[in-house]
């Protein structure tokens, strides 16, 4: 399987994304700058990593949305292609409607970085098919606008739907049902605000992220 990372101006962990691709892959992905307007042949993971994307201006993912790669992620979404947005990646997916719902400033308008709890909630997608079930990972959180927002009918067909992939174990950003991570209806695309990419090795603190991957390339 071959993968994919977009580059933005203004992403910090588009190399962290791709080491961790190539991790579980064994395969270098493709790097694609914002600007392009298509995805090599054959890709079948596309990863939006986390950063800054034009200076937050705006608000986070706003001009990012705008990209002349955009209409490209769509139709690979459309088609069954696994897209998998991390933090800002995660802000960017609402902003272009691929996830519904908004990112919002953290409740107590602070940055957090630190290592975060996450109660796995649903094992039927591709990320999450490595955990069990109930399983509480520990993956770090580097965040100023991730407090989860969509409005109550919203939240209920997330629920009834099973599109809630991960939970924090405790309250941290005021996320609306504590939502960490979501999928669309047809588990294809997943947004998450903790950075798996991050945890896939023990010298930096752990390595619950590796199961994320492993699921997505079927290892």
């Amino acid at each position: 399987m071959q993968s994919a990372v977009i580059v933005f101006p203004g992403s910090n962990c588009d190399r962290d994304m791709a080491v961790a691709l190539e991790t579980v892959s064994g395969k270098k992905p493709h790097m694609v700058w914002h600007g392009d307007t298509a995805f090599p042949d054959q890709v079948d993971v596309i990863a939006i990593p986390g950063g800054f994307s034009y200076g937050d201006y705006l608000r986070s993912g706003a001009m990012a949305a705008r990209s002349q790669i955009i209409p490209a992620l769509v139709a690979a979404a459309e088609r069954g292609t696994h897209i998998l947005g991390v933090c800002n990646g995660f802000q960017i997916l609402t902003e272009i409607g691929l996830l519904p719902g908004a990112l919002m400033r953290n409740e107590k308008i602070n940055f957090i970085c630190k290592d975060a709890a996450l109660v796995v909630e649903n094992t039927g997608s591709v990320f999450a098919s490595g955990y069990e079930k109930g399983q509480t990972i520990n993956i770090p959180v580097a965040h100023h606008d991730g407090n989860y927002f969509a409005d109550d009918d919203m939240l209920e067909r997330l629920e009834a739907n099973g599109q809630i992939a991960f939970r924090y174990q405790d309250r941290i950003n005021g996320s609306a049902n504590d939502i960490a991570g979501i999928t669309n209806s047809n588990g294809n695309v997943l947004g998450m605000m903790p950075h798996p990419e991050r945890a896939i090795d023990l010298r930096h603190g752990g390595t619950d992220g590796l199961d994320l991957f492993r699921g997505l390339f079927g290892n």
